[in-house]
């Protein structure tokens, strides 16, 4: 794996990780821990634009279905949205 892509993971990892809301943390870093070895460099693009999203807009998207700023066009959202701790 080349180092660029490394570096990459780990800010990923700790984007996840620092929300702001301990929820938000607990639910993105488990999901992110899980599979970000998993993901391709295609799924790696996604989750950081899906970590662009505010954490409102997550949280609606996951727990009550309520889909804003067309976060249900991202692979790596409906993987999330499927996921439990």
């Amino acid at each position: 794996m080349n180092n660029k892509l490394e570096i990459f993971k780990k800010k990923l990892i700790y984007r996840a990780g620092h929300r702001g809301t301990k929820e938000m943390d607990i639910l993105l870093s488990s999901f992110v821990d899980k599979n970000i070895n998993l993901f391709n460099e295609q799924l790696l693009n996604e989750l950081d634009k899906f970590l662009n999203f505010e954490d409102e807009v997550i949280l609606n998207y996951y727990q009550y279905n309520i889909i804003k700023e067309n976060i249900d066009k991202n692979e790596v959202s409906k993987m999330f949205k499927k996921f439990k701790i």
